[in-house]
């Protein structure tokens, strides 16, 4: 169990790198266009709709991260008032219900993708981009975000056998 979560730690933190990286492709295709547009007085073409796609991949792939790190917006009312097992138990469901949620959208996000493919289809744009390529990362960043979900599930009910409470109280509501 400690090895799957290890695992799943490492994947949501290579979706969380990919994700600034794409951050930072984003901001050099946006200013590639001022630059051109202010010096040359013509355009990409392709800003806006590719600065869309990363967007849409960086959101995606950033999910997990983020959950991993604590930094999703929480209601806390319950972490305020629950001590110890009864705090892992909220959290354990809050896990479960979120792990469910997710892997129905990973199933969902993976037919839409299947279906790009199967359809062939293309963005209406100048650049005609098959749709399958920014529709990759949805699935992607959904099914890591699952597999994170599932880690801390395994983390709540490790919690909840050694009896160790001290940490989820500190750490379960992020920085």
């Amino acid at each position: 169990m400690e090895a799957f979560i290890r695992f799943c730690d490492r994947l949501s933190l290579y979706g969380g790198v990919l994700s600034g990286i794409l951050m930072i492709v984003a901001l050099l295709l946006v200013c590639t266009e001022m630059v051109v547009r202010t010096m040359f007085a013509k355009t990409l073409y392709i800003t806006e709709e590719y600065t869309g796609y990363l967007m849409a991949a960086l959101t995606f792939l950033a999910l997990a991260y983020t959950l991993r790190d604590k930094s999703h917006i929480r209601m806390v009312f319950l972490h305020e008032v629950l001590k110890g097992r009864s705090r892992t138990l909220v959290d354990l469901y809050a896990f479960t219900v979120g792990f469910l949620f997710c892997l129905i959208l990973t199933w969902n996000c993976a037919d839409f993708f299947l279906d790009s493919i199967k359809t062939g289809s293309r963005s209406m744009q100048i650049s005609a981009t098959p749709l399958a390529y920014p529709h990759f990362f949805m699935p992607l960043g959904s099914a890591i975000l699952t597999l994170q979900f599932a880690a801390e599930i395994c983390r709540s009910f490790i919690r909840l056998r050694t009896g160790e409470t001290g940490e989820a109280e500190s750490s379960t509501l992020g920085r």
